[in-house]
């Protein structure tokens, strides 16, 4: 499954025509292709749409108006002049929300949650003082007999009653400002009434105009992971889904599993060679990954699923996977073995070095021991890498201070944050993963715009947690322009470089 978030083009008229039929009912009509073509050419930022498998399932429609020359309770008619926009106004200050629909078949996948995402981050781009919209309230024509509209949205405040799009509205920050009257005609589930909704942009800046497409502040969710027997690989589910699911209700972009933090599942082998119960465990990696892809799209969180052994030609890789919430996938295999993982389960180094390009920026995927060569991240740099992400898993805490001081230069040498997230705790029947040691921790450069000891944050030592902290990728290019000193551009060229051979 591939899902794109992106804006709106007159090609997709067919599929949004469609989709919308299927998510009202057919009961409250379509835009016109003539409608369609107007939004798209006086603001075709912000039209944005939801395709899945290339096909538009979603959509989300606005303008922008002058809030001193609007009247911001009118109805919907009104407000979009019959379809024909004239209240859009480019020097505005509130972008409207005027359509806003998920196609039923596809609403377990959490997609108006990425619009309303995608609509907040173009306010805030826009430098917008707030987003408002007119919405509907379908389930209030069950009550509109023993209660006023009033008493029903107390009443889905308190979650006594169930409307889901208020509740959705409700849910993404939205404050309910005023009861709208005779808002949609012939919106018979409102019976005509309608909320006035409002988010606020805290970022609004009255005297500043801004339209940059650039994301700045990125947050990662770092899990500190508790080896833990398991039941069975539904066991092991339900326990990464809780950490997925509490990490996306933080708004992050971000989840970080240690390196193999699956090897529970061998206890059942721990009859076997160590080699042979780390093949079993390789067998289950596809269905474990395809798992978690479900979960990078559900939660809308792109996630660095640790490490896990996995077969390429017969094989063993130890290999990191990189499910994007597009539901894309990325994957990079541990280039330099251990002594340790040579001996006991055979392993083979992988041979791919590259950046990976994802909604937040170029990141960079290393695992443990790779950590600990510099030349391996200073070619990453060179192809643009903002963030490294490190999952690990040390047993002594020798081993642990090798990571963390490796780690903690690689981001002063290249200028970029290090993300390091390991195992806690014992394992007493699974060969060979008996104890670990960890402080999982996020990494900065070292200059007047980051922490003094080049910390951001870093989480209890051996206790199992999350981690949730913000990278400002901004202050990265100031530091490369403008640092007290400038690691990347001062490397005497002249006499010493680093490359990859193939």
């Amino acid at each position: 499954m591939n899902i794109e978030v992106r804006n709106l083009t007159l090609e997709d008229y067919n599929d949004l025509t469609l989709s919308t039929i299927e998510a009202y009912e057919n009961k409250l009509g379509t835009w016109s292709k003539e409608e369609i073509t107007e939004l798209l050419s006086i603001f075709p930022e912000g039209q944005f749409c939801i395709a899945v498998n290339n096909k538009v399932v979603a959509s989300a429609l606005s303008i922008i108006v002058n809030s001193k020359k609007t009247n911001l309770h009118s109805n919907f008619d009104t407000i979009t002049s019959d379809g024909k926009f004239l209240k859009h106004d480019p020097h505005g200050d509130i972008l409207y929300g005027i359509e806003v629909f998920v196609h039923p078949s596809h609403r377990k996948l959490r997609l108006g949650r990425r619009l309303y995402d995608a609509r907040k981050q173009l306010c805030e781009e826009m430098n917008l003082k707030s987003i408002v919209a007119g919405g509907r309230i379908p389930n209030y024509y069950h009550y509109s007999k023993e209660m006023s509209p009033r008493e029903y949205i107390e009443k889905v405040k308190r979650k006594e009653i169930f409307d889901s799009t208020l509740a959705f509205q409700l849910s993404n920050d939205f404050n309910v400002k005023k009861i709208l009257k005779n808002y949609l005609k012939d919106d018979k589930e409102s019976m005509e009434y309608a909320t006035l909704l409002e988010w606020n942009n805290i970022y609004y800046e009255p005297d500043l105009y801004s339209n940059s497409p650039t994301k700045r502040n990125i947050r990662l969710g770092l899990v500190q992971w508790q080896m833990r027997l398991f039941n069975g690989l539904q066991d092991f589910y339900d326990q990464v889904e809780f950490f997925v699911q509490t990490v996306s209700e933080y708004g992050s972009d971000f989840i970080v599993f240690p390196e193999f933090f699956n090897a529970p599942l061998m206890s059942p082998f721990n009859h076997l060679k160590e080699i042979e119960a780390m093949q079993q465990l390789a067998l289950m990696t596809d269905e474990i990954v395809k798992k978690i892809q479900e979960f990078a799209i559900t939660y809308n969180v792109n996630i660095i699923a640790g490490s896990m052994p996995h077969f390429v030609d017969e094989k063993l890789y130890n290999t990191s996977f990189l499910c994007h919430r597009s539901g894309k996938l990325d994957s990079f295999s541990k280039i330099h073995i251990t002594p340790n993982e040579f001996k006991y389960y055979a392993m083979q180094g992988g041979d791919e070095i590259k950046v990976f390009d994802t909604d937040c920026g170029k990141v960079g995927l290393l695992i443990c021991y790779d950590v600990e060569f510099p030349e391996v991240s200073r070619i990453l740099a060179d192809q643009g890498m903002q963030i490294l992400f490190v999952p690990f898993m040390t047993d002594t805490q020798n081993g642990y201070t090798r990571v963390r001081s490796c780690a903690q230069a690689r981001a002063i040498e290249n200028e970029c944050y290090v993300a390091i997230a390991g195992s806690v705790g014992n394992l007493p029947r699974v060969n060979n993963m008996d104890i670990q040691y960890s402080q999982s921790a996020v990494f900065t450069p070292s200059d007047f715009s980051f922490p003094n000891n080049g910390v951001k944050s870093e989480a209890t030592t051996n206790t199992e947690m999350v981690l949730i902290s913000d990278v400002d990728l901004y202050l990265l290019k100031e530091l490369h322009e403008y640092g007290t000193v400038k690691t990347m551009k001062d490397r005497r060229r002249d006499l010493y470089n680093v490359n990859k051979i193939k």
